[in-house]
């Protein structure tokens, strides 16, 4: 468990910076494409949990080290030992990876993930469940899963992707479990750009300086209704919705954006 403010974390599976309101979190193996142990994830999920308790973090960025995204659960450290598992600990392993997509919906600040080379498995899966994804025209995105004898129904692939790409799309990826090259998946809407390899962290850190700099208490609002509302019918959401925005009236930053505003200014958010 991480208390405390993530700027002070020292981090020892994946890479945490904080710079300003932004946190970065880079998957560092890049001599094997950045695959995932089970150390990796555990503190994933302990990151974006913690970021529920941190007023300084506004917004994260995921990125991967040396080119590539992520290439999945390491076959070496997870995928093997699996094999010797039982029922009861194959559960207790997929219910911890179900438990890092869990953290990221629930981690109130806009996740975005900046996404080069191999993006395969379950790092497809952490590109999907993030809010905003930057592309290049060489990444290749794979839900690879049947490609193991798997089913695509995994960390909640068959709920997410189709609400990004379409229930056809999402199908074809799942069952074939081919890659997704950038322009592709840019058409198909599961990128919002794309950018050269060399530009698309800057591109992405900068999208989350933007988003930093706005409303936070807002900003999860719209997080939190962009995911409740899944399960709503059009009048439960606008009921929803008139709760939620009469309490971003009750803020200081809705205050600060009409004084600026008759003050012919810029609003500087604080996030109370």
């Amino acid at each position: 468990m991480i208390t405390g403010p993530l700027s002070a974390y020292d981090a020892q599976h994946v890479k945490l910076e904080v710079a300003g309101s932004v946190a970065t979190l880079t998957l560092n193996r890049p001599e094997r494409k950045n695959p995932l142990t089970f150390d990796s994830y555990a503190e994933l999920t302990a990151i974006f949990r913690a970021a529920v308790h941190d007023d300084q973090v506004r917004a994260f960025v995921v990125t991967g080290a040396g080119g590539n995204f992520c290439s999945g659960g390491d076959v070496h450290e997870i995928i093997g030992p699996l094999l010797e598992r039982d029922t009861r600990g194959l559960m207790a392993f997929t219910a911890m990876t179900g438990d890092l997509v869990k953290a990221m919906r629930a981690c109130p600040q806009p996740i975005l993930a900046a996404v080069d080379g191999i993006c395969a498995g379950a790092g497809a899966i952490i590109a999907m469940a993030s809010d905003l994804r930057l592309g290049t025209a060489r990444t290749k995105v794979a839900f690879l899963f049947n490609r193991v004898g798997l089913a695509g129904c995994d960390m909640g692939a068959c709920a997410i992707l189709p609400r990004l790409i379409g229930q056809g799309r999402a199908s074809e990826l799942l069952y074939l479990g081919r890659s997704l090259g950038g322009e592709e998946g840019l058409a198909w809407g599961f990128f919002n750009a794309l950018h050269a390899p060399e530009a698309v962290l800057e591109a992405t850190t900068e999208m989350a300086r933007g988003i930093a700099e706005g409303p936070a208490f807002a900003h999860a609002m719209t997080k939190r209704m962009l995911a409740m509302e899944w399960a709503m019918s059009i009048e439960q959401a606008i009921e929803a919705e008139a709760v939620a925005q009469a309490l971003c009236m009750t803020t200081q930053d809705f205050r600060r954006a009409f004084d600026a505003f008759v003050a012919k200014q810029r609003p500087v958010f604080r996030g109370d």
